[in-house]
């Protein structure tokens, strides 16, 4: 599990591309029959990913987590962006189809992966935060996720929003997670930009095609950098940093935050015209 820690504003200002890369961008997260896992001091969430092809795969603990099982004091939530597979949480198991939704509160000892064909594999976003209470694992397929159009292709920015893990929806201790899919034609994301310092937000780049490429932009409202990502790479927003993209195509992301609020509507909005 790759550690990182947290970035002040007066250190990105003098990064380089390089070391804002390396600082923001995880860009492997999906790998063939791995579990790959980064915890980010940035409310200690930890995203990762699990593609399980020629056997299945078992969330293990960390030495750096001393816990005795991975959730002994985490909640998970889970998103299949690939082919259908089976999540197992203890003695349950849920099918999951592209783009359903499995969380698993705290308490749970074994969770653990499966493809239905390895020749379609599964592809499971996996995002994960300390919780302080425990809630049951609940299971939400992408047709009652709250699906909400928003913008227009005029702005190029019509999109579909889908809430799952939410205050009005499946029940967390933090953890909020929903995913964005963009209309054709559409290449815009939050936008007009917003921060919200409460809490910070991860995001996770799929459905890119091979040769496009998504334009992440962030830090301050008047100090904003830039960085270039590819199809299921991931990228850690600290609260102070804004969050919005824009493609060279259309594209979808999971994003998913954690902290002191739990209201998916808390976002301290910035004017286009306030962007530097």
């Amino acid at each position: 599990m790759e550690i990182r820690y947290e970035h002040s504003p007066k250190e990105v200002r003098g990064m380089t591309t390089e070391e804002l890369r390396q600082s923001f961008l995880t860009e492997t997260l999906i790998e063939t029959d791995r579990i790959k896992l980064m915890y980010t001091h940035y409310d200690r969430v930890i995203m990762g990913g699990a593609q399980p092809v020629k056997s299945a795969l078992t969330l293990e603990t960390h030495p750096e987590l001393r816990a005795d099982f991975f959730l002994q004091r985490r909640e998970l939530g889970i998103i299949n962006v690939g082919g259908k597979g089976k999540v197992y949480a203890d003695d349950a198991s849920w099918p999951l189809d592209k783009l359903d939704c499995l969380y698993i509160g705290k308490g749970v000892k074994s969770v653990r992966f499966e493809s239905e064909d390895a020749a379609a594999p599964a592809a499971f976003y996996l995002l994960s935060a300390p919780a302080h209470a425990s809630y049951p694992v609940q299971f939400l397929p992408k047709e009652k996720a709250l699906p909400t159009d928003m913008g227009s292709l005029e702005t190029s920015n019509a999109r579909t929003i889908y809430k799952y893990i939410h205050a009005d929806g499946i029940q967390s201790s933090q953890l909020v997670m929903g995913l964005t899919i963009l209309k054709t034609g559409s290449v815009w994301n939050t936008m007009p930009a917003h921060v919200h310092s409460r809490r910070m937000e991860a995001y996770f780049y799929f459905d890119v095609s091979e040769q496009q490429r998504v334009f992440h932009f962030m830090g301050q409202p008047q100090e904003t950098r830039h960085l270039l990502v590819a199809n299921h790479q991931g990228i850690v927003s600290p609260p102070w940093s804004i969050h919005s993209g824009c493609g060279t195509g259309n594209y979808s992301f999971i994003w998913g935050m954690a902290g002191e609020n739990y209201t998916y509507t808390d976002m301290d909005p910035v004017a286009i015209q306030d962007l530097r």
